[in-house]
C-alpha cells in the first residue's frame, strides 16, 4: 500500500512544505499548493494562467469578459494552439500554458525531488472542470457552466494544465498521477445545477482524464463529500479518492460499479485521515484511524466485494487538503497518513 496527499498545505515557506513531502511522501511525491505564499496558489486561481480575456471585479473574483473586443480573437488563438498541441503533438506550445512560479512556488522543487529520489510515480493536480466552471462567471455574473463556449474553454485550459504536468513529470523519470479535484461534484443534481445532467459532468471529466491517460499518465478524482461515484467511474478515472472518514457508507452504495471498477484495475485512494474538523484530528491516533479504515473497507466487503481485491488496489490519503489547518495539525495529518500506510505494509 502507498499513500498520497491531496495538495494544499498551510506553510508560508516552500522549502518547509517540500521537507514534509520528502519525509512522508517520498514514494509518491506531490507538489503542495501554498495559498499563504501567494493567493494565486488557491485552487480557484491556480489554473487560470493563460486563460483568454479575464478581468478582476471589485470583489476580487476572476470573471470572463466576453464583451471585450479582444475576447473572440483571444479565443480563436487559444483554440488554434490547443488543436496543434493535441492533434499535431506540438508540445513546444505547451510552454504558453505552464504553471509559472507566480502560480506555484513548489513545482520546481517538486521536479527536483522526483529526480533526486528516482521516484517511480509522482502526483500533480488540477481543479476539476465541473467545480471551476461552476465557480467562474461572465461579466454579468452568469455561471460559466451554463455557457457552452466558456465551459468548453475551461475544459480545454485544464486539459493543457494537466498535460503540461504530465510532460514535466515524465521528463524527470516518473509516471504522472494527476488528480482532478472536484468538491462541487456533490452538488450535481441539486437546484444549483438543475440543467446540468450527469452525462454533462461525465463528459467534462472524461475529456481531461482521456488527455492524461493517452499521454502516459494516470488519472484520479478527489471529491470530499457525498458524491455520485458512478460519474468518475463512467468517465474512465483510474483512481477514486473519496472522503472515507465521513462518507464511507455513501461510497459503498455504489458497490456494484466499484466492484467492476476494481476488477478492471481501478484503485481506491481512501481519504481516511480527517482534515476538515480540527478537533477530530487533534484527538486522532493511529489505532483509532486503523479501526475507522477497517470499517470503511467492511462497508464494501459486506456487499460482496472480496477484501483482498480491495486491499490490493488501495492507497490512503487525508480526507482533503490541509491548507486551512494550523501547521502542527497539518503535520499530524500527513504523519498519520504515512504511519497508516506503514502499518499495513509491515503486516
Amino acid at each position: 500500500m502507498e499513500c498520497l496527499a491531496i495538495g494544499s498545505l498551510p506553510y508560508d515557506n516552500p522549502k518547509d512544505a517540500m521537507k514534509l513531502v520528502q519525509n512522508y511522501f517520498s514514494e509518491i511525491p506531490f507538489w503542495p499548493q501554498l495559498a499563504k505564499v501567494n493567493k494565486n496558489e488557491d485552487m480557484t486561481y491556480q489554473f487560470l494562467e493563460g486563460m483568454p480575456s479575464f478581468f478582476v471585479p471589485d470583489d476580487g473574483l476572476f470573471q470572463f469578459d466576453t464583451e471585450n473586443e479582444h475576447f473572440f480573437n483571444d479565443l480563436e488563438e487559444f483554440l488554434n494552439d490547443y488543436d496543434k498541441i493535441m492533434t499535431q503533438k506540438d508540445y513546444k506550445l505547451l510552454k504558453k500554458f505552464e504553471i509559472s512560479d507566480n502560480f506555484s512556488s513548489t513545482f520546481g522543487f517538486f521536479l527536483e525531488l522526483i529526480k533526486k529520489n528516482k521516484s517511480k510515480y509522482a502526483k500533480g493536480q488540477i481543479a476539476g472542470p465541473f467545480t471551476l466552471a461552476g465557480t467562474l462567471t461572465d461579466q454579468k455574473g452568469k455561471s460559466a457552466i451554463y455557457d457552452d463556449t466558456l465551459r468548453e474553454l475551461i475544459i480545454k485550459i485544464l486539459s493543457l494544465k494537466a498535460l503540461w504536468q504530465v510532460e514535466q513529470i515524465k521528463k524527470n523519470g516518473a509516471v504522472p498521477i494527476i488528480f482532478i479535484d472536484e468538491p462541487a461534484l456533490t452538488q450535481l443534481g441539486t437546484s444549483s445545477y438543475l440543467t446540468i445532467s450527469k452525462e454533462d459532468a461525465i463528459e467534462m471529466i472524461k475529456e481531461i482524464s482521456d488527455v492524461i491517460k493517452t499521454n502516459g499518465g494516470i488519472s484520479g478524482l478527489h471529491c470530499c463529500g457525498n458524491c455520485n461515484w458512478t460519474v468518475p467511474i463512467s468517465a474512465g478515472i483510474n483512481i477514486l479518492n473519496p472522503d472515507a472518514y465521513n462518507y464511507a457508507q455513501n461510497f459503498s452504495v455504489y458497490n456494484k460499479q466499484i466492484k467492476q471498477f476494481l476488477e478492471n484495475n481501478g484503485k481506491i485512494a481512501w481519504g481516511i485521515v480527517p482534515t476538515k474538523d480540527k478537533k477530530t484530528l487533534e484527538n486522532m491516533d493511529l489505532n483509532i484511524l486503523q479501526t475507522k479504515f477497517k470499517k470503511a473497507v467492511n462497508y464494501l466487503t459486506k456487499k460482496g466485494i472480496n477484501e483482498k481485491l480491495i486491499m490490493n488496489n488501495s492507497l490512503v490519503t487525508p480526507t482533503c487538503g490541509a491548507g486551512a489547518l494550523p501547521e502542527e495539525l497539518a503535520l499530524k495529518a500527513m504523519k498519520l497518513t504515512f504511519e497508516l500506510k506503514e502499518r499495513y505494509n509491515d503486516n
